[in-house]
């Protein structure tokens, strides 16, 4: 089949169709798999005069139901784009009355492909690029032979790992510096050898960068990091091959949440904690944040995090705070008093630690 013959433009041919002749549609592949199909229950089964058909190059009428595997009785016209089979179209019905539905059946056909890859051709570059990596991620349907063709194009190794990248510009710095600011980012790219990117807007971009490349060209992307520390924050996913880049972004994304200022660039592969917590549904950690948080103050959580980063000591909490240990110690037990958690209890701790990296 041509590039441009996705499923979900199969299922909009055979949907046309159906609504001009009130019969179900069939799209049927050279193998005879029913690849698209009015009747949701037929897509995947076999159709023997669609692969009689699509083998003899010409229309095949069936007169009697069950005359044939997984055929109904109608008219099955192959259809050709560029002198090349692309598919058979098979109407069901009495083939005296769904005959003439057959040859505008093609000619549909034909103008939505040309459409489609007029579509394609039309696109720059760039949008190529965007269109193929937003796909991938949100795993949308591609065809394979066009996203084939333009990963070769761009050098990019189907059987290689990648790396899904997220350079998010803070709010402050995105009116700012955002011109200058993509300027860098698109010599960063170039850099590190990055083909296939895509600015999401408002403020994202996204970039797949191979395996070994990204390790030996790690140090960019840090320093990059580190000279722009206000102005974005940078997440790398987990590795993937390009298929399954999804998995990556996903990763990626959770990474970003948990960036800040002080600590801009976060790589996916250093977390633990915070992919099991992304797992839980949302209802779950409303449930939990109420149970444990939802009594405390933002100084009482303020205080928490400083104390669970100097793993519960009170002596570098003090130090940290410039607070007396009797003032620490007061204001963990309100802490306790308030929730119902001690934090100075490991599993108590535990709790309100999760709690806050929610």
């Amino acid at each position: 089949m041509t590039p441009y013959i996705t499923r979900s433009l199969a299922q909009q041919i055979v949907e046309t169709v159906r609504d001009l002749c009130g019969q179900n549609v069939n799209f049927i592949e050279r193998s005879g798999r029913i690849f698209a199909s009015t009747d949701e229950s037929r897509i995947g089964t076999f159709h023997e005069v669609g692969k009689k058909a699509a083998e003899k190059g010409s229309i095949i009428e069936v007169s009697e139901n069950d005359h044939f595997t997984g055929t109904q009785k109608g008219v099955n016209l192959p259809v050709y784009h560029n002198h090349n089979l692309i598919a058979v179209i098979g109407i069901t019905g009495d083939p005296e009355k769904v005959r003439k539905y057959a040859r505008l059946a093609e000619r549909i056909t034909r103008l939505l492909i040309r459409e489609k890859e007029l579509d394609a051709f039309n696109r720059t570059e760039a949008e190529k690029k965007s269109y193929i990596l937003r796909g991938l991620i949100d795993q949308e349907e591609i065809h394979p032979d066009y996203l084939r063709e333009n990963l070769q194009k761009w050098k990019i190794d189907e059987k290689n790992s990648f790396y899904l990248l997220r350079l998010k510009i803070t709010d402050d710095s995105f009116h700012n510096t955002s011109g200058p600011l993509e300027a860098s980012i698109h010599r960063l790219f170039m850099k590190m050898e990055i083909t296939l990117s895509t600015f999401v807007y408002p403020d994202e971009y996204l970039a797949v960068i191979e395996n070994g490349i990204f390790h030996r060209r790690r140090n960019l992307l840090t320093d990059f990091a580190q000279k722009h520390k206000n102005d974005l924050c940078i997440a790398v996913g987990n590795s993937s091959l390009i298929h399954n880049i999804s998995d990556s972004a996903f990763s990626a994304s959770i990474a970003l949440k948990t960036a800040d200022c002080e600590h801009n660039y976060i790589e996916a592969e250093n977390l633990d904690l915070e992919l099991i917590l992304a797992s839980a549904n949302a209802q779950s950690k409303k449930d939990f944040l109420q149970k444990t948080l939802a009594e405390l103050s933002e100084e009482d959580k303020d205080l928490l995090k400083i104390y669970f980063s100097c793993n519960m000591s009170l002596k570098e909490t003090c130090e940290k705070t410039f607070l007396h240990k009797n003032t620490i110690q007061y204001r963990l037990n309100q802490i306790h008093n308030r929730c119902g958690y001690n934090p100075r209890d490991f599993q108590d701790a535990v709790r309100l630690y999760l709690a806050l990296k929610m």
